[in-house]
This record gives C-alpha cells, sequence and structure tokens, in this order.
C-alpha cells in the first residue's frame, strides 16, 4: 500500500502507478455526476457532440451535493458519494470517449468498468459514505455548474478541491477489482462452510 497526492488533470503515468489498496489525495478540477448527468454525457459521446467542458485527465465524482446560494457564490453544505453501481451501464463508455481517469464514488464497480480501467488507463476510488460534511469541507469553491435543468443533484458541479480524501483506490488499471476480490472470497469461504455443514 502506497500514499498518493495528485492534481488534474491526471496523466495516464500517473494513473498506472496506482495500484489496489493505495490511498489517495487529489487536488484539483472534481466533476460530479450522477444518473441524469451520466445519461446525458453518454449522449453526447455517441452523437459526437462535445460536453460542456473538456473531461479529459479529470475525476468524475458520483455526488448529489447539497449546496446553497449566497452574496451570488454557490457554497458546498455536503458533498457526499452516491453508490456508484448505478452508473455501470455509462462508466466504460464515458471513460473511453472522454478520457476520464479518476471515478470517485461508494459501493464498487462491475466487470464492464473494470476491463475499461484497464484498457484506458484509469482507476476507480472510493470515498467514505457518510463523510458529507468533510467532502464539503475539502471543496475549495465552486468553479462552475451545467444542467441545471436536471436539478441540483443531477447538474454537472465543478468543484476545485485541495487534497480531497482519504481515497483508497478500489478498482486499479491493472484489472484489480477489490469488490470483486472481496466477494469471490467470501463466495468460496461460503461454499466450504456449508460443505463442512452438509448442505
Amino acid at each position: 500500500m502506497a500514499m498518493y497526492h495528485l492534481k488534474t488533470p491526471l496523466s495516464d503515468s500517473e494513473i498506472r502507478l496506482l495500484k489496489v489498496n493505495d490511498v489517495l489525495y487529489i487536488s484539483g478540477l472534481v466533476v460530479t455526476a450522477r444518473d441524469q448527468a451520466h445519461k446525458r454525457l453518454l449522449e453526447h459521446v455517441k452523437t459526437g457532440k462535445p460536453p460542456p467542458m473538456d473531461m479529459s485527465g479529470l475525476a468524475i465524482y458520483h455526488c448529489g451535493p447539497v449546496v446553497k446560494r449566497e452574496n451570488e457564490k454557490w457554497l458546498v453544505v455536503a458533498a457526499g458519494p452516491t453508490t456508484s453501481t448505478r452508473m455501470e451501464p455509462f462508466t466504460a463508455d464515458l471513460i473511453r470517449g472522454l478520457g476520464v481517469k479518476l471515478i470517485i464514488g461508494k459501493g464498487g464497480m462491475g466487470v464492464k468498468t473494470t476491463e475499461a480501467m484497464s484498457q484506458y488507463g484509469a482507476v476507480y476510488a472510493s470515498f467514505t459514505g457518510g463523510a458529507a460534511v468533510l467532502a464539503a469541507s475539502l471543496i475549495k469553491s465552486v468553479k462552475g455548474v451545467e444542467w441545471l435543468d436536471l436539478g441540483v443533484p443531477e447538474a454537472l458541479w465543478v468543484f476545485e478541491v485541495e487534497r480531497f480524501g482519504p481515497l483508497i483506490v478500489a478498482i486499479d488499471s491493472h484489472g484489480r477489482n477489490l469488490y470483486m476480490e472481496v466477494a469471490n472470497k467470501v463466495e468460496a469461504e461460503r461454499s466450504q462452510i456449508y460443505r463442512k455443514l452438509g448442505l
């Protein structure tokens, strides 16, 4: 296990250094996206229409932040991760089509995303659920927001973050997926226990 402090935009060489169980702190620009934003981004990829910003080398954070408007500025009140598995149908195509290098969320992702991360050089990092106020405290400023027509939680929020983390690398660019490894281990041990019990 190693610890890294990286800044977006992330390079392929930086991403290839990261391994499952490494600890990561990220600075720079992070873009939030949930279900509706993923669907719209995928439409852009499929039609060749550019997204509202260049996302190459950036991080997508699976998050629907709580924000408030104060003195003509957006302030982030809470920014905890949302469950990532809902974005599984979209993520591989977004990594390929947009050049995203880092996905931040909770709960892990599946085979399709793992394969895309290995092929195109990206990683999935887990942020602790229930730590939404901590996450908000690591956001220096709101640099912009796109697609507010989708609603505040579903919009693309562009955050400037400072030492955002700790993040645990749970899927790396070498084909390892910590969530799948744990699930396989549990299944193997459960089968052994069932055999011993004669079930």
